[in-house]
């Protein structure tokens, strides 16, 4: 089968490759549809960051070269003997976060966690073993394209959750790019009434209005916290710092009403400062957020399939695996108006 190895930061290959024999607890999904995360893009970028080079990754057992992809959805293919709530033809949405479930089943990813397509090998392929606690069924009659979207929106609705979003208030978020913008329709679902957004790339607060912005902001053009300030006397409820760089990450508390939320969401390829001060003056509560519950994925993929967040703006391009390096990583870091791009494998 083809895949896209991972070798090194610059080294990605599509290859031939054999499928490792999946275990009695696994399912073989012929892979449908797949996205490059931001965090596949950083792999490529400047990697490895999750990827085990030099040793065998204690959770998932993995170690590069492996096949990245971890957003992505298919048709089970073949069981393992004592996979029980899945048969061949289903078709199904992959959660990939692995833990080693050692705390409840809602919030085990902070007892250790690696991802399917980062720790191991994932769906940029045309085949992937999946564990069967990892898969979601989803209705036969769903766009298998639009369920390639679960994953990333099930990063903004943690993330949304996170910042404890109530009805009626109000949000700006720092960074424009494919989990910006689905945060923007995540907090459109949970009943914001302002939703903020502010990047640099007009394409890109474009794509914010089409999936749920209320109103944008470009910093070259005028200074954003004076405008979040005209359109929300006393700063945001929550904040969602989500474009991973010092000058954001201060402006979104600084967006920030007092005892209000920030949430950092961004992937940091680096180090950055600030001063602990500028929390303290204001009492805006500082949170995090990494993938997300097994609760929070159940739920995007019922909000998704059902329709009640609309992913379809969200995806900007198509393209075979055979040219995801030309135009799927190096196109995501020159062409600012690329969201989520898609690689069609099977194309079911």
């Amino acid at each position: 089968m083809k895949a896209a190895i991972w070798h090194q930061a610059k080294d990605i290959r599509v290859e031939e490759v054999s499928l490792k024999p999946h275990k009695e607890t696994e399912v073989v999904v012929r892979v449908a549809w797949a996205g490059i995360c931001g965090s596949d893009l950083h792999e490529y970028l400047e990697g490895p960051i999750f990827i085990p080079v030099d040793h065998k990754d204690s959770l998932t057992g993995g170690q590069a070269p492996l096949a990245l992809g971890h957003e992505f959805s298919g048709v089970v293919q073949a069981i393992g003997n004592k996979v029980t709530k899945f048969q061949v033809g289903d078709h199904v949405s992959i959660n990939p976060t692995l833990t080693y479930g050692k705390s409840s089943d809602n919030i085990d990813i902070y007892d250790g966690y690696n991802f399917i397509g980062l720790g191991c090998d994932g769906g940029l392929a045309e085949l992937v073993n999946v564990p069967e606690a990892n898969l979601y069924h989803l209705p036969n009659d769903f766009s298998l394209k639009l369920a390639a979207t679960i994953e990333p929106t099930a990063v903004a609705v943690q993330a949304i959750k996170e910042g404890a979003l109530r009805f009626g208030q109000t949000v700006a978020i720092f960074g424009a790019g494919p989990i910006g913008v689905l945060i923007a329709a995540a907090a459109k679902a949970a009943g914001a009434t302002k939703i903020i957004a502010v990047d640099l790339s007009i394409t890109r607060l474009k794509k914010a209005l089409e999936l749920g912005a209320t109103d944008i902001i470009n910093p070259a053009e005028s200074d954003p916290l004076e405008q979040i300030n005209q359109l929300v006397p006393g700063g945001v409820d929550v904040s969602f710092e989500v474009a991973g760089v010092q000058p954001t990450f201060e402006q979104a508390i600084s967006a920030t009403r007092p005892r209000g939320k920030m949430v950092i969401v961004a992937i940091y390829g680096h180090p950055i400062q600030f001063n602990p001060m500028q929390l303290t003056n204001t009492g805006v509560q500082l949170t995090t957020t990494i993938a997300y519950s097994r609760e929070a994925f159940k739920q995007t993929v019922a909000l998704v399939s059902q329709k009640q967040i609309n992913t379809a703006p969200v995806i900007t391009k198509e393209i075979s695996l055979t040219n995801i390096v030309d135009e799927g990583f190096k196109a995501l870091t020159t062409d600012k108006s690329q969201a989520k791009i898609l690689i069609k494998l099977s194309g079911e």
